[in-house]
């Protein structure tokens, strides 16, 4: 099947807070030639001014941004399609996001309600990703932002598929890691809270589970293998004559330049999303 015939697809790369999912996220956009972002990257305005005061975010607060989430990725994607020289590239964006519960997922998925879109433009920062890929400028008053609005709430203009690329893990293994970062915000007990309010992803449609203890070369095999199987392209099947891809890492005994997990991350803004 032809790349340009094939629906653009969300991958959300998802777990608990160090389980890897940014350093997964990377290296799967990285395998599948397609762009990464943090979910954390993605916040509107409000969002940001109340975890930098320290208050939590509530639910009512994360669903219009796993909505903007998902139209942002809708964007890059169409984007992607209506560029003639792209035609020959995998249409799809990889965004680190913790995902826990079910309804966040089925709101990154499309199901939702009329409680569950985006922000207002006014509440986007002017560097926000998606301005980037509808071309439209972030005004700082509802007048003069009508035209960006109709932008943020058109509908997609075809399907996007979506993936999730679950990181399973136990407990023993993630607090193993939490210990070994040197000035990382999350304690064990935020690491306690995120277990418990994890609503776990496996056999639900879409998902891709790999596992915590597994090398970063091995996750991503699984991965772009479990996709594969779930109907998403696989690059490594379009080898060049010379056998070698430069963005598809190599089997699992060969040396891989993948990034690692690093002993500091730096400090998500969201505990719960993060």
């Amino acid at each position: 099947m032809a790349k340009d015939s094939i629906p653009p697809a969300l991958i959300i790369a998802m777990g608990v807070s160090g389980s890897g999912k940014s350093t997964l996220g990377q290296n799967l956009a990285s395998a599948l030639g397609v762009p990464f972002y943090d979910g954390d990257s993605l916040h509107p305005k409000s969002n940001v001014d109340k975890m930098s005061k320290g208050i939590p975010l509530t639910d009512a607060d994360r669903e219009p941004w796993l909505a903007l989430i998902r139209r942002t990725a809708d964007r890059i994607c169409e984007k992607k399609e209506a560029d003639p020289s792209s035609a020959d590239e995998i249409k799809g964006v990889v965004i680190a996001c913790s995902a826990l519960k079910r309804y966040y997922r089925d709101i990154l998925r499309g199901r939702t309600t009329k409680s569950h879109q985006p922000p207002p433009a006014t509440d986007l920062p002017k560097d926000h990703p998606i301005t980037e890929h509808t071309g439209i400028e972030i005004q700082s008053d509802q007048e003069s932002a009508k035209e960006e609005e109709k932008e943020l709430e058109r509908a997609a203009s075809r399907e996007l598929r979506t993936f999730f690329v679950f990181i399973n893990g136990p407990r023993d293994i993630l607090v193993d890691r939490m210990t070994k970062r040197q000035n990382h915000f999350m304690k064990v007990e935020m690491l306690d809270s995120q277990l418990a309010t994890l609503e776990d992803p496996t056999g639900e449609e879409g998902v891709v589970v790999v596992q915590l203890a597994e090398s970063p070369d091995k996750q991503i095999r699984d991965a772009v293998d479990g996709l594969k199987k779930l109907g998403f392209p696989d690059q490594r099947s379009e080898l060049p004559s010379d056998g070698v891809s430069s963005n598809i890492p190599p089997p699992v005994d060969e040396p891989a330049r993948l990034l690692r997990p690093t002993a500091q991350e730096a400090n998500p803004v969201d505990p719960l999303s993060s």
